[in-house]
């Protein structure tokens, strides 16, 4: 089966991203699925040009530079400083469609593509980057997410302004009641799932968390008879209903020496630091999103250790314990 367009230009991409060296039209040709297929080196050097044209159209940081030290041959790469995206901020509809997106993206099939390409690239003699290749796909699974039956069947209800019934536990050891909720939306908020809506049975606005819903979710009612009222702030009514206390402003972090380049290039350093018998040193990092400086430091594992706040400090050992208990 011949190789799409849009998968020969994620495969390129994957490529370019994954290497710190300059590759040759050449290398490229050997090492990205898609170009094999080319008639002839004039039919590689045009498909070749229409895809470095249309990477830059996109945005995308073409860097050309010399192959070799010792040659004149172009290479080309795409920094992974430059192509990374700033932090974004989304409203609430826009993170429940997102939400949509990240079920797939988080599926198992396209995990395995894409470190299964990491390792064709390898295996052709192309110098991978572990920290930049370890980027394309998350280290850590999914955390307390929900049933994705349950999130779809969700999200579904919100599209078509429907109310919902479900089986719900308050905690883990709590006994399983029956909810009925008019949905406004989905929110992320330090890597869990909530649903936000009027509870019909409670007649109050009410927060829940999709892991503690049942795969069953039942939609009720007419279609359009549910919408968000104006002015409700989602994510605001989350924080209120979960308690969080420190959201943004500035973070302490150990980084070892040589690791977590991210959080050496976004923090200040104070002063040298010993932690374990390892070299590194203490880091001013700004921070806007706990959610997503937590996810960072945890991704670096034992190269960074939060000194303060000790709310982000428990966030990040929390997400380390999930992802020790999922790769037992």
């Amino acid at each position: 089966m011949a190789t799409s367009k849009v998968e020969r230009l994620m495969n390129l991409v994957i490529c370019l991203l994954s290497t710190r060296q300059f590759l040759t039209a050449d290398k490229i040709r050997q090492s990205v699925a898609g170009y094999d297929e080319s008639a002839s080196d004039e039919a590689f050097s045009r498909m070749f040009e229409r895809d470095k044209n249309e990477l830059r159209d996109l945005g995308v940081p073409l860097e050309v530079g010399q192959a070799s030290r010792f040659g004149t041959v172009e290479g080309y790469r795409i920094s992974p400083e430059a192509y990374a995206l700033p932090e974004i901020d989304l409203t609430s509809e826009e993170s429940a469609a997102v939400a949509i997106a990240v079920q797939l993206l988080e599926s198992p099939e396209l995990g395995s593509a894409a470190q299964g390409a990491v390792l064709k690239l390898r295996a052709a003699g192309v110098a991978v980057d572990r920290e930049s290749a370890a980027a394309l796909f998350t280290a850590l699974p999914a955390r307390a997410r929900g049933s994705e039956p349950a999130l779809e069947a969700v999200l579904a209800a919100i599209e078509a302004g429907r109310a919902i019934r479900f089986e719900h536990r308050s905690a883990r050891t709590a006994p399983v009641t029956t909810r009925h909720l008019e949905p406004w939306g989905v929110v992320t908020h330090d890597g869990r799932w909530y649903v936000v809506g009027h509870d019909v049975d409670r007649d109050a606005t009410r927060t829940f968390r999709l892991s503690r819903i049942g795969d069953e979710v039942v939609p009720v009612g007419p279609r359009g008879a549910v919408r968000k009222p104006d002015g409700a702030d989602l994510r605001a009514l989350v924080g209120r209903a979960v308690g969080t206390a420190w959201v943004s402003g500035a973070a302490t972090v150990w980084v070892r020496d040589g690791r977590a380049h991210e959080l050496r290039r976004l923090g200040r350093p104070l002063r040298p630091m010993t932690v374990a018998g390892r070299d590194g040193v203490v880091l001013d990092v700004p921070v806007r999103s706990r959610d997503w400086i937590s996810r960072l430091i945890a991704g670096y594992g034992e190269d960074a250790l939060v000194l303060e706040p000790e709310s982000l400090r428990s966030d990040v050992i929390a997400r380390l314990t999930v992802a020790a208990g999922g790769a037992r």
